[in-house]
């Protein structure tokens, strides 16, 4: 069997998106973050709401890598599909460890059971099955328009994009109930950023990464700048009649979030793989999950024990005093991020690599 096929570039690119979920997850301060460092409120598309789907769509790049030359083999659904759904079924058991931690030791009003590491596993392991019966860039190009379309349409169908009235959300408050990540006991309402629903739109992110994964295995990352550009044209386009809102995952947000990452894995194929630049971020994207799941970790363990106020009261007062209380929060979330770094560089200089 041929071993899977790992492009520095990729790697690069991973590390670089987790670095950056690292930096907008723990500011010092919530009340004093600079705007490119928040997600939008409700419709629109900050820095900080490119950096979720960047991720989705390399995770699916990272499967096409890795499965794609098993594809074209045409091998049976039933050898290629087991380890990967084991896989997905293990990131999304570790979504429920984490926030099961996050309940016990901050005192959370109640479990959330959506979350950021369960829509990842949903994704992958929905890729995965449809990979499997897509296996042409034609058939995967066809599905992605069905997945927007399909979602759009339900809805469209369901009542519009509003805050709380729309289907995403009567569905999340449905189902989910107060397990949402937003519950008002008062009014009956929740909603969840990664509910159920807004999966669709995920799914068609992670779809649009195995198209741009086999392009890159097949040596074609230049190809990648076209698609970028006619994505961002037509995410751009349909955000006049559907607003881009990634707590919604609307289709005018695949689309123009899609364009950015296509770019961004273009140019990081160019420079890394192309040219010889240094890899940077590798070493925290060949321990992604570690990375995130280790650092989300530290902060429940900071905020939990009654740490995190001193520290940050404390240590970067200073810096408050002199430059404000935005730098302050700024200097927390990049020290916190240093300190992964030198981590994530231990880890790959010892070969310790935790894969699930």
């Amino acid at each position: 069997m041929t071993a899977p096929q790992r492009l520095a570039s990729v790697d690069a690119l991973r590390g670089l998106t987790v670095a950056a979920m690292l930096l907008v997850n723990n500011p010092g301060d919530w009340g004093h973050v600079f705007w490119p460092l928040e997600h939008a409120a409700w419709n629109g598309c900050t820095p900080t709401d490119l950096i979720f789907p960047f991720f989705l769509l390399i995770a699916g790049a990272s499967l096409s890598l890795a499965t794609g030359g098993r594809w074209n083999r045409s091998e049976p659904a039933g050898v290629v599909l087991p380890p990967l759904l084991r896989r997905a079924l293990k990131v999304f058991a570790l979504g429920l460890v984490l926030h099961l931690l996050a309940w016990w030791l901050m005192g959370k009003p109640q479990y959330r059971l959506m979350g950021v590491m369960q829509r990842i596993g949903l994704c992958l392991a929905f890729a995965s099955l449809l990979g499997t019966v897509w296996r042409s860039e034609h058939a995967r190009w066809g599905g992605v328009a069905v997945l927007l379309l399909g979602y759009g349409g339900l809805m469209v169908w369901g009542g519009g994009w509003e805050p709380s009235t729309n289907l995403a959300s009567r569905l999340d408050t449905l189902i989910l109930g107060r397990w949402n990540y937003q519950w008002d006991a008062a009014t009956g309402l929740g909603h969840d950023p990664e509910g159920l629903l807004s999966t669709l739109g995920a799914l068609a992110s992670t779809v649009l990464g195995l198209i741009a994964g086999e392009r890159l295995r097949q040596g074609r990352g230049r190809s990648l700048w076209l698609p970028a550009a006619l994505l961002l044209l037509l995410g751009a386009l349909g955000a006049q009649w559907v607003p881009w809102n990634k707590q919604l995952w609307t289709p005018s947000f695949v689309l123009w979030t899609g364009g950015w990452a296509f770019a961004a894995l273009a140019l990081a194929y160019e420079l890394v793989d192309r040219r010889g630049l240094p890899p940077l971020g590798r070493a925290f994207g060949v321990n992604a999950m570690a990375a995130y799941a280790g650092a989300w970790m530290c902060t429940v363990f900071l905020e939990g024990f009654g740490w995190m106020a001193p520290l940050y009261g404390t240590v970067f007062a200073p810096i408050g005093s002199a430059f404000g209380p935005e730098i302050q929060s700024l200097s927390f979330a990049l020290a916190f991020v240093a300190v992964w770094t030198g981590i994530v560089l231990l880890m790959d200089r010892r070969r310790w690599y935790i894969k699930l």
